[in-house]
Protein backbone atom coordinates (compact mmCIF):
# COMPACT_ATOMS: atom_id res chain seq x y z
CA UNK A 1 0.00 0.00 0.00
CA UNK A 2 3.26 2.19 0.92
CA UNK A 3 4.40 1.80 -2.70
CA UNK A 4 1.17 2.48 -4.25
CA UNK A 5 0.74 5.64 -2.64
CA UNK A 6 3.97 6.96 -3.69
CA UNK A 7 3.53 6.05 -7.08
CA UNK A 8 -0.03 7.98 -7.10
CA UNK A 9 1.75 10.99 -5.54
CA UNK A 10 4.56 10.97 -8.26
CA UNK A 11 2.07 10.63 -11.32
CA UNK A 12 0.19 13.67 -9.55
CA UNK A 13 2.70 15.73 -9.80
CA UNK A 14 3.92 14.76 -13.57
CA UNK A 15 -0.13 15.65 -13.86
CA UNK A 16 0.03 18.79 -12.65
CA UNK A 17 3.33 19.69 -13.89
CA UNK A 18 2.46 23.06 -16.56
CA UNK A 19 4.20 22.83 -20.11
CA UNK A 20 7.70 25.22 -20.60
CA UNK A 21 7.95 27.29 -23.24
CA UNK A 22 11.77 26.50 -25.30
CA UNK A 23 11.37 28.96 -27.95
CA UNK A 24 9.49 31.07 -30.36
CA UNK A 25 9.69 32.00 -33.82
CA UNK A 26 7.50 34.27 -36.35
CA UNK A 27 6.12 33.01 -38.83
CA UNK A 28 3.52 33.00 -41.96
CA UNK A 29 5.11 36.21 -43.32
CA UNK A 30 2.33 39.26 -44.61
CA UNK A 31 2.59 41.88 -46.49
CA UNK A 32 -0.85 43.56 -45.52
CA UNK A 33 0.93 46.53 -43.11
CA UNK A 34 3.63 47.84 -44.89
CA UNK A 35 4.92 49.89 -42.75
CA UNK A 36 9.04 48.87 -43.04
CA UNK A 37 10.49 49.90 -39.86
CA UNK A 38 13.29 47.21 -40.99
CA UNK A 39 13.92 47.95 -44.06
CA UNK A 40 11.23 45.82 -45.79
CA UNK A 41 7.68 45.63 -46.31
CA UNK A 42 7.03 42.47 -45.07
CA UNK A 43 5.82 41.47 -41.08
CA UNK A 44 4.23 38.21 -39.44
CA UNK A 45 0.81 37.08 -39.04
CA UNK A 46 1.72 34.57 -36.41
CA UNK A 47 4.01 33.40 -33.39
CA UNK A 48 5.42 29.48 -33.11
CA UNK A 49 5.98 28.12 -29.78
CA UNK A 50 7.88 25.22 -29.24
CA UNK A 51 7.33 23.79 -25.48
CA UNK A 52 8.19 20.55 -23.25
CA UNK A 53 4.75 19.33 -22.17
CA UNK A 54 6.12 17.63 -18.91
CA UNK A 55 9.34 19.51 -17.74
CA UNK A 56 9.28 16.58 -14.84
CA UNK A 57 9.40 13.94 -17.42
CA UNK A 58 13.33 11.94 -17.82
CA UNK A 59 12.96 12.66 -21.86
CA UNK A 60 11.38 16.46 -23.11
CA UNK A 61 8.08 15.63 -24.28
CA UNK A 62 7.99 18.61 -27.01
CA UNK A 63 4.87 20.57 -28.71
CA UNK A 64 4.35 22.87 -30.79
CA UNK A 65 1.68 25.37 -30.62
CA UNK A 66 0.46 28.16 -33.31
CA UNK A 67 -0.95 31.75 -32.51
CA UNK A 68 -2.25 33.30 -35.69
CA UNK A 69 -3.22 36.61 -35.58
CA UNK A 70 -6.53 38.72 -37.24
CA UNK A 71 -5.85 40.27 -40.43
CA UNK A 72 -5.89 43.69 -38.74
CA UNK A 73 -3.20 43.07 -36.75
CA UNK A 74 0.51 41.78 -37.74
CA UNK A 75 3.81 41.18 -35.51
CA UNK A 76 6.29 43.66 -36.21
CA UNK A 77 8.97 42.88 -34.63
CA UNK A 78 12.48 41.28 -35.79
CA UNK A 79 12.14 38.01 -32.70
CA UNK A 80 10.22 37.03 -30.20
CA UNK A 81 12.31 37.55 -26.72
CA UNK A 82 11.77 34.91 -23.86
CA UNK A 83 11.62 36.36 -20.32
CA UNK A 84 10.68 35.10 -16.76
CA UNK A 85 8.29 37.84 -16.08
CA UNK A 86 6.22 36.94 -13.41
CA UNK A 87 8.94 34.95 -11.51
CA UNK A 88 7.67 31.56 -11.79
CA UNK A 89 10.37 30.02 -13.55
CA UNK A 90 9.43 29.75 -16.81
CA UNK A 91 9.84 32.18 -19.44
CA UNK A 92 7.00 34.37 -21.10
CA UNK A 93 7.20 35.84 -25.00
CA UNK A 94 7.30 39.41 -25.53
CA UNK A 95 6.93 40.75 -29.15
CA UNK A 96 5.91 44.14 -30.75
CA UNK A 97 2.42 43.70 -32.38
CA UNK A 98 0.94 46.16 -34.71
CA UNK A 99 -2.65 47.17 -35.16
CA UNK A 100 -3.31 48.42 -38.77
CA UNK A 101 -5.48 51.31 -37.73
CA UNK A 102 -4.18 51.82 -33.78
CA UNK A 103 -0.30 51.18 -34.28
CA UNK A 104 1.41 48.93 -32.11
CA UNK A 105 2.12 48.14 -28.36
CA UNK A 106 3.93 45.30 -26.36
CA UNK A 107 2.39 42.46 -26.16
CA UNK A 108 3.12 39.46 -23.54
CA UNK A 109 1.81 35.72 -24.93
CA UNK A 110 2.07 32.23 -23.16
CA UNK A 111 0.97 28.75 -24.85
CA UNK A 112 -2.55 29.85 -24.42
CA UNK A 113 -2.64 33.13 -26.07
CA UNK A 114 -2.35 37.16 -24.80
CA UNK A 115 -1.36 37.09 -21.21
CA UNK A 116 -1.19 40.86 -21.12
CA UNK A 117 -0.23 43.51 -23.60
CA UNK A 118 0.40 47.66 -23.62
CA UNK A 119 -1.92 50.10 -25.03
CA UNK A 120 -1.52 50.47 -28.84
CA UNK A 121 0.28 53.41 -29.20
CA UNK A 122 -3.01 54.79 -31.15
CA UNK A 123 -2.47 55.49 -35.17
CA UNK A 124 -1.10 53.66 -37.69
CA UNK A 125 3.03 53.77 -39.02
CA UNK A 126 3.38 54.36 -34.90
CA UNK A 127 6.10 51.71 -33.37
CA UNK A 128 7.68 50.79 -30.67
CA UNK A 129 11.44 49.25 -29.70
CA UNK A 130 12.03 46.89 -27.10
CA UNK A 131 15.26 47.72 -24.96
CA UNK A 132 15.54 44.38 -23.16
CA UNK A 133 14.62 43.24 -19.49
CA UNK A 134 15.87 44.17 -15.83
CA UNK A 135 14.83 44.98 -12.43
CA UNK A 136 15.19 48.35 -13.17
CA UNK A 137 13.66 49.47 -9.88
CA UNK A 138 15.23 47.05 -7.24
CA UNK A 139 12.28 45.11 -6.07
CA UNK A 140 13.06 41.36 -7.28
CA UNK A 141 11.06 41.72 -10.50
CA UNK A 142 12.07 41.22 -13.70
CA UNK A 143 10.96 44.40 -16.25
CA UNK A 144 10.37 45.11 -19.50
CA UNK A 145 11.82 47.95 -21.53
CA UNK A 146 11.07 49.80 -24.51
CA UNK A 147 11.64 52.93 -26.62
CA UNK A 148 7.90 54.40 -27.76
CA UNK A 149 8.39 55.70 -31.16
CA UNK A 150 11.77 55.52 -31.54
CA UNK A 151 11.78 57.90 -34.77
CA UNK A 152 9.69 60.98 -33.24
CA UNK A 153 8.67 60.69 -29.54
CA UNK A 154 11.79 58.82 -28.43
CA UNK A 155 10.30 57.76 -25.06
CA UNK A 156 11.72 55.05 -22.57
CA UNK A 157 8.91 53.47 -20.81
CA UNK A 158 9.47 50.59 -18.02
CA UNK A 159 6.83 48.41 -17.40
CA UNK A 160 6.28 45.11 -14.90
CA UNK A 161 3.66 42.42 -15.14
CA UNK A 162 1.55 42.31 -12.65
CA UNK A 163 -1.30 39.45 -13.23
CA UNK A 164 -2.84 40.06 -17.08
CA UNK A 165 -2.15 43.42 -16.76
CA UNK A 166 1.58 45.09 -17.46
CA UNK A 167 1.74 48.57 -14.93
CA UNK A 168 4.35 51.01 -15.89
CA UNK A 169 6.62 52.05 -13.26
CA UNK A 170 8.19 54.97 -15.03
CA UNK A 171 8.56 56.70 -17.94
CA UNK A 172 11.50 59.58 -19.50
CA UNK A 173 11.66 61.26 -23.25
CA UNK A 174 15.00 61.66 -24.36
CA UNK A 175 16.42 58.16 -25.66
CA UNK A 176 16.61 56.35 -29.04
CA UNK A 177 17.45 53.00 -29.96
CA UNK A 178 16.81 52.69 -33.61
CA UNK A 179 17.19 54.01 -36.94
CA UNK A 180 13.99 53.67 -39.31
CA UNK A 181 15.12 51.21 -41.58
CA UNK A 182 17.76 48.85 -39.67
CA UNK A 183 17.57 45.85 -39.67
CA UNK A 184 18.96 45.67 -36.14
CA UNK A 185 17.30 47.24 -32.80
CA UNK A 186 20.68 48.60 -31.21
CA UNK A 187 21.92 48.84 -27.38
CA UNK A 188 20.02 47.07 -24.58
CA UNK A 189 20.42 46.63 -21.17
CA UNK A 190 23.97 46.00 -19.14
CA UNK A 191 24.21 45.59 -15.54
CA UNK A 192 27.87 46.84 -14.53
CA UNK A 193 27.32 46.18 -10.58
CA UNK A 194 25.01 48.51 -9.16
CA UNK A 195 21.37 47.28 -10.83
CA UNK A 196 19.99 46.92 -14.42
CA UNK A 197 20.68 50.08 -16.88
CA UNK A 198 19.49 50.69 -20.18
CA UNK A 199 21.80 51.69 -22.94
CA UNK A 200 20.84 54.32 -25.69
CA UNK A 201 21.52 57.07 -27.69
CA UNK A 202 20.43 60.47 -27.60
CA UNK A 203 17.87 61.54 -30.03
CA UNK A 204 20.37 63.32 -32.43
CA UNK A 205 22.33 60.15 -32.41
CA UNK A 206 25.32 61.51 -31.31
CA UNK A 207 25.71 60.70 -27.80
CA UNK A 208 25.29 57.43 -25.65
CA UNK A 209 22.75 57.59 -23.01
CA UNK A 210 22.38 54.98 -19.90
CA UNK A 211 19.49 54.87 -18.39
CA UNK A 212 18.57 54.00 -14.39
CA UNK A 213 15.65 54.36 -12.50
CA UNK A 214 16.12 56.15 -9.32
CA UNK A 215 13.22 56.90 -6.43
CA UNK A 216 10.62 55.85 -9.67
CA UNK A 217 12.06 58.63 -11.97
CA UNK A 218 14.09 57.53 -14.77
CA UNK A 219 17.52 59.84 -15.28
CA UNK A 220 20.12 60.13 -18.09
CA UNK A 221 23.55 59.84 -17.79
CA UNK A 222 25.85 61.08 -20.93
CA UNK A 223 28.67 57.77 -21.60
CA UNK A 224 30.57 59.71 -24.26
CA UNK A 225 30.49 60.22 -28.14
CA UNK A 226 28.36 57.87 -30.39
CA UNK A 227 30.58 57.54 -33.58
CA UNK A 228 27.31 55.07 -35.38
CA UNK A 229 24.48 53.17 -34.40
CA UNK A 230 26.29 49.70 -34.46
CA UNK A 231 28.44 51.51 -31.81
CA UNK A 232 25.47 51.39 -29.41
CA UNK A 233 26.10 47.50 -29.04
CA UNK A 234 29.96 48.00 -28.02
CA UNK A 235 28.70 50.15 -25.28
CA UNK A 236 26.66 47.43 -23.41
CA UNK A 237 30.15 46.23 -22.53
CA UNK A 238 30.85 47.68 -18.99
CA UNK A 239 33.38 50.35 -18.08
Amino acid sequence: MRIMGIVLVFCASFAQAQPVILGAEFTEPTTRYQHGVFGETEEWGALALTANACPPCDQADSMRRVLRLPDSRVFEDNAPRLADLDGDGAPEVVVVETDLRLGARLSVYGLEGLIAATPFIGRPNRWLAPAGFGDFNGDGRTDIAYIETPHLGRVLRIFTLEGAELREIAQMAGMTNHVFGDAAIRGGVRDCGAGAEIVGASPDWGRILVARVQNGQITFADAGPLTSPAALDDALACP
